[in-house]
């Protein structure tokens, strides 16, 4: 593979320097630039002296945590309710890496365990046919060039007006296409014409797909979707009798039926400077300056990646895949270290597209799975991405040749005001009132997957509770419309420009310690008073109870739906701790009603065979840690490329689980998500859409914990307008009296 820039997100690559890797700070510390250089020497040391693999291809390098008990007995965590910690054992610091031969094929996985000062190979093999590791961002940014010099592809660009040094493409998982072999590394490139350095290229989307072979760096296959046409009762008529693909064998531009249709000339930038060209733009010069101050400094403190504040205190990590991860979440209750959750973080989510003439189909990318959030985080930047005081935590990940990637910026952390966190007035005569604001912690993350960005925000709030907030911003992934074409699935949101309806689902992996390990999922059931109106049980027809179901196996309980009738909501409990008062037991309540959607292709669907964790909104199974650690992967560990569900899946967990999910180590799996039907609005660059997910304390705490939380008298606040409306006359006097 021909040498490439870092990319835009990457602040520099790290070589390797003649050092002692240092003992680490706490057991979950992501690797270091270091260890990954000296991860990746050792294999290629391995390799040569016991395989025959002549040339590797670094693809991934991660740390594999250390057993469970043994991070909380390091930590001085107890694993039951009022328990003692268990004493401290050692901890082996060890990595994962896969890898590719480059010369005979193959994906190889490696362990390595770090021993008397060295990085030592335990394992390893050869993956299963059909298992890929995830495709890299070198990998992405090289399909381009592979694309760009083709001369078949070069023709094609031609001959709507387009020249080779103007193709671009975005290199994408090729989804599902079971024409090619398995063992083939592919990927499919969409593609655009970019008229102008730094222009919006998506604007000029081309009318062919483009798939090629990553490792013989070559043109495989050029797919050219079929159009609609008007039928004569005013209906969309595609041009061709089926969406099912065409054979190798066939030239695609022949079986689509349909003519050529050029990209559209027309400029639709982002970009400041691009804009001042355009005579219609005109910036707005109303907006007055608006800063975040904090004189006395931040509220929050940080030991490496361990973070304290407001009586919260977590490891915050960064991997390939996931981006961050929140790790050992506690929380002070007076003076008692009361355990909450042992990780949070994004294990996989999918983006299907609706439109089912072939190649669209294909467009259902895995982006966490496939690409890697932490391998697409964003540089992110003072002032712009995060405002006020901020603190930001770097992020490492393995290149092609062993030498890490580092984001310098990956993962910011600041304070903001969060509105009114609790007020009463005493509207009696003479009365008093008392308003406390609010102050979050924010945990912070951009990512760029091509197109699309999505923002994670993980806010912690005085009162014990914890969101998830996913945005996603960033441009519409397009592709040509003929003249007055119709579009039966998508929207045309500027003139020949298509955007297909897509659906975004997550799947957040919540691997729950509530006062210990050992947990339980509650499901709660609104419902109205069977009795009707008029009966001596429920006389004014008002009743309403809540029904509790406990969740006790994991085949038969494990994969639960939504219920909007019966406002269906699932607590997190410990059954070994009870509120005084209330009786039940400590937990916290997962409220997602507003992200909860059902995924609208067919159960027996290319997508939904892939990501078998969209058919249900909660997953409940019990953890089991192994050499490469504990259950994570929604979709499975190896996600490009599949073509059934893979075993090592959230929904082969449950169908082949057996045993109890009661009162044991579990892990759940919360699918949240959007339907996208595209708007003119959403173009050239979308307005951020929000999804929220929240952890609420229930019966976990005594009363309100944020009484303690001290009412702001700001005097920095000031009327709007000089004289009028004087903040009843004094700064501080509304706070409390």
């Amino acid at each position: 593979m021909a040498p490439s820039a870092s990319p835009a997100i990457a602040t520099t690559v790290h070589r390797a320097v003649p050092t002692q890797p240092t003992k680490f700070k706490h057991p979950l510390d992501p690797l270091t630039p270091d260890e990954i250089n000296a991860v990746s020497l050792a294999i290629r040391l391995y390799t040569t002296a016991n395989t025959p693999i002549k040339a590797v291809r670094f693809i991934t390098c991660t740390l594999i945590p250390p057993p469970k008990k043994a991070v909380l007995a390091a930590l001085g965590i107890p694993l039951t309710p009022g328990g003692q910690p268990e004493a401290p054992t050692p901890i082996v610091r060890k990595a994962e890496s896969d890898f590719l031969d480059v010369v005979d094929g193959g994906t190889y996985n490696a362990i390595l365990s770090f021993e008397d000062g060295t990085w030592n190979v335990d394992t390893c093999g050869l993956v299963a046919e059909g298992s890929e590791p995830q495709i890299s961002p070198e990998e992405l940014a090289f399909c381009e060039h592979v694309v760009r010099r083709d001369p078949t592809v070069q023709a094609l660009a031609k001959e709507v007006g387009v020249l080779p040094e103007q193709i671009y493409a975005d290199g994408w998982a090729i989804g599902y296409d079971d024409r090619f072999p398995k063992h083939t590394r592919l990927q499919q490139a969409f593609v655009f014409a970019r008229y102008s350095e730094h222009e919006n290229l998506y604007a000029h989307p081309l009318d062919f797909v483009v798939v090629i072979d990553s490792l013989a760096e070559k043109v495989m296959q050029i797919d050219f979707p079929p159009i609609y046409k008007r039928a004569k009762d005013g209906s969309a008529e595609l041009s061709v009798s089926s969406t099912e693909p065409y054979a190798l064998s066939e030239d695609s531009f022949t079986e689509s039926k349909r003519e050529r249709i050029p990209p559209p000339v027309r400029s639709f930038d982002f970009l400041p400077d691009l804009l001042q060209s355009d005579p219609t733009h005109k910036p707005r010069d109303d907006i007055k300056p608006l800063h975040v101050l904090q004189p006395e400094g931040v509220s929050f403190s940080m030991d490496g990646n361990v973070l304290e504040w407001q009586k919260w205190k977590m490891h915050i990590g960064f991997s390939h895949r996931e981006g961050v991860a929140l790790s050992t979440i506690t929380y002070n209750d007076d003076g008692e270290i009361r355990p909450i959750m042992y990780r949070l973080s994004l294990a996989e989510m999918v983006v299907p597209y609706g439109a089912p003439e072939f190649p669209h189909p294909r467009k259902f990318a895995f982006d966490s799975g496939e690409y890697g959030m932490g391998t697409m985080a964003n540089e992110l930047s003072l002032g712009c991405d995060c405002l006020g005081q901020i603190h930001y935590l770097p992020g490492s990940y393995v290149t092609h040749s062993g030498t890490p990637f580092i984001i310098k910026n990956a993962i910011c952390i600041h304070e903001e005001d969060a509105g009114v966190l609790w007020k009463h007035t005493d509207y009696r005569p003479g009365g008093r009132h008392q308003t406390v604001r609010s102050r979050r912690l924010v945990i912070s993350m951009v990512c760029t997957l091509a197109n699309y960005e999505y923002i994670w925000n993980y806010y912690f709030y005085q009162d014990g509770n914890i969101e998830v907030e996913i945005r996603l911003t960033g441009i519409l992934q397009v592709y040509v419309a003929g003249q007055d074409e119709p579009n039966p699935y998508g929207v045309t949101v500027a003139p020949n420009i298509n955007a297909h309806n897509h659906q975004h689902l997550f799947s957040v992996r919540v691997d729950p310690m509530i006062d210990g390990l050992y947990n339980t999922v509650v499901e709660y059931d609104t419902v109205p008073l069977s009795a009707p109106t008029g009966s001596k049980e429920n006389f004014a027809g008002n009743g309403f109870v809540v029904k509790e179901k406990v969740l006790k196996s994991q085949v038969q309980d494990g994969a639960r739906d939504f219920d909007w009738a019966r406002e269906r909501r699932w607590r997190i409990t410990n059954s070994g701790r009870t509120h005084e008062s209330s009786g039940k037991a400590a937990s916290y309540a997962i409220m997602m009603k507003g992200g909860v959607l059902p995924l609208l292709a067919h159960t027996d669907s290319w997508v939904a065979r892939r990501a078998s964790f969209a058919h249900k909104t909660l997953w409940v199974v019990r953890d089991k840690e192994g050499v490469d650690g504990s259950r994570m992967w929604p979709s499975g560990k190896y996600v490009p490329q599949t073509r059934e569900e893979p075993e090592d899946s959230v929904g082969r967990w449950v169908k082949n689980g057996n045993g109890s999910i009661e009162n044991e180590d579990i892990v759940l799996y919360l699918t949240v998500g959007t339907t996208h039907i595209p708007r003119p609005e959403d173009w050239p660059v979308m307005p951020v859409e929000h999804l929220n997910l929240l952890f609420k304390p229930n019966n976990f705490f005594t009363k309100n914990p944020s009484m303690d939380v001290p009412g702001t008298n700001d005097s920095m606040s000031k009327p709007a307008f000089n004289g009028a409306n004087g903040a009843n006359g004094t700064n501080g006097a509304c706070c409390s009296y």
